[in-house]
């Protein structure tokens, strides 16, 4: 049962059908490119996602940074969007442990990366500052 609401997830198949196609998971519209997000990310590295899958069908996903209590670094945050799109792919998988290194579960992103990534890139009419009568 759980397979089955894994393969069904919306999610999992809105994804699916974007790797398939060549889409993008960023929306263009709300002023994000794609490019532009890694190569800011890539910009702040440190820590890892790891991910070891079991023979039971159990898949063990660490955050692991523990020098920043498991914060979220820029690469980790690419390095999980690949994680997330194997195990979608994973057809053995039947559940997920997620856990960080060294007694931390995570202290959430690293904010110079999400702050680096600032607000989207506005686009006509949005980007006018004009008052309308």
């Amino acid at each position: 049962m759980a397979k089955s609401l894994l393969k069904t997830s919306s999610l999992s198949g809105r994804t699916k059908l974007l790797h398939q196609t060549g889409l993008s998971l960023y929306s263009t519209s709300h002023g994000f490119y794609e490019e532009e997000v890694k190569k800011k990310l890539q910009q702040f590295p440190g820590g890892s996602i790891d991910l070891q899958k079991e023979d039971s069908g159990i898949g063990i996903l660490t955050l692991n940074n523990p020098s920043k209590m498991n914060a979220f670094s820029g690469v980790m945050m690419l390095q999980l969007l690949e994680k997330v799109i194997e195990l979608e792919n994973w057809t053995e998988g039947k559940g997920l442990i997620v856990r960080g290194a060294k007694n931390t579960f995570s202290s959430g992103s690293d904010l110079n990366a999400v702050k680096s990534l600032g607000t989207p890139r506005m686009e006509w009419p949005y980007a006018c500052s004009c008052k309308t009568p």
